[in-house]
């Protein structure tokens, strides 16, 4: 029975391990709430948008941005070698509103397709020092975005991460997936830039200082790479002292999610592609988490069966899901994705398979990047 006894004591780590994080680790964004109430700040922000083939979208998102309520705020629009309208939706708004600014970018050889070139530019053509990101297709979920997100801005905070949903789609499974997995991935982020080890943000929703971004030489350290726009050049500038979250429902923005489960998966793929490029104590902290969460769904239903001890593997188990509920329950909540509670043990499980299947996807063959 050495083999039985071994599995057992695993497993005793495992959830041990499953338990720090969510209590522990998560449990800092879950249980927490913001240290102190900020002010609104009396700074001019500029708001930079990179298009690619976004006409249809730029209509919808245009008036959301230029009715913020905010005192001062520009409107950086990059064309990035657009072959549809885009380029004239942006002239066509420009005409009417003096605080939007358009950067057109023409492909070249040496940058071809490459996001992280067409926003230096933007960024470059900003007049604020202070610049708010998001996308096309995304849109703000209030009148205050801009507001709240700047308001986190201080004499130390140079970096705001913000929270970027997914519409939701009734009776759809897909839709269900991919919110999780955004639950998921925002529950650690905030999670870990609240104990000091900062390692991702998302470009729909994302804040920083001009000044910061060309001290850090931009993305130079990454140009290479075509992703990684938003969470490696978080994952390169973030320390425990010059990173905060706004989590706001105020700050929220919201995407149209892929309407397929082949045109996720490419997305995902996009995106985990970067990870391996974060720094070491962020790939250990991540990858303990996920190895954990597989070894729990493999140990459980395979101890119940081989050990004589299932009273002990019950109770373990359920001190690990009612950990896991605690924590991403209260998070759904701060971020409106309430719905999803019911569903989050098999929501975890297809996570963790998808996860699986991208990792060794991306192993086999390098995902498509930017449009």
């Amino acid at each position: 029975m050495l083999i039985v006894d071994v599995l057992l004591y695993t497993f005793i780590v495992v959830v041990s391990i499953q338990i720090i994080y969510y209590l522990l680790i998560f449990g800092k964004f879950s249980f927490g709430n913001e240290k102190k109430r900020h002010l609104a700040k009396n700074i001019s922000v500029s708001v930079i948008i990179c298009a690619k083939n976004e006409a249809k979208n730029l209509k919808r998102l245009l008036p959301l941005i230029i009715g913020q309520d905010y005192h001062s705020f520009e409107i950086v629009l990059i064309n990035d070698g657009s072959t549809d309208k885009t380029l004239k939706v942006m002239e066509r708004f420009k005409a009417l509103h003096d605080n939007i600014k358009i950067v057109n970018v023409k492909n070249i050889e040496v940058f071809w397709g490459n996001k992280k070139y067409a926003l230096t530019l933007g960024i470059k053509a900003a007049t604020h020092d202070f610049l708010l990101f998001t996308d096309a297709d995304c849109e703000p979920l209030s009148k205050y975005w801009i507001r709240d997100m700047s308001k986190h801005f201080t004499s130390t905070k140079s970096i705001v991460l913000g929270y970027g949903a997914y519409k939701k789609v009734k009776n759809s499974g897909l839709n269900k997936l991919i919110r999780f997995e955004t639950l998921l991935t925002a529950t650690q982020y905030f999670s870990y830039a609240q104990i000091g080890l900062a390692y991702m943000g998302v470009g729909r929703n994302l804040a920083y200082r001009r000044e910061l971004f060309f001290n850090a030489n931009g993305f130079m350290n990454h140009m290479h790479l075509k992703s990684g726009d938003d969470d490696l050049f978080v994952n390169q500038i973030a320390t425990k002292d010059n990173t905060t979250i706004c989590m706001t429902p105020n700050s929220f923005t919201e995407s149209v999610p892929k309407q397929t489960f082949k045109q996720w998966i490419l997305q995902k793929r996009r995106h985990i592609s970067t990870a391996k490029y974060y720094k070491l104590k962020h790939k250990i902290l991540l990858g303990v988490f996920y190895v954990s969460q597989i070894l729990f769904y493999i140990l459980s239903p395979l101890l119940l069966v081989v050990s004589s001890l299932w009273e002990l593997i019950t109770i373990l188990i359920l001190l690990r899901f009612i950990s896991a509920y605690m924590s991403l329950g209260l998070a759904s909540k701060k971020l409106k994705e309430s719905d999803l509670i019911p569903f989050f043990p098999f929501l975890e499980v297809a996570i963790i398979s998808v996860q699986f299947f991208i990792f060794i996807k991306n192993i086999l063959s390098k995902p498509l990047h930017w449009k």
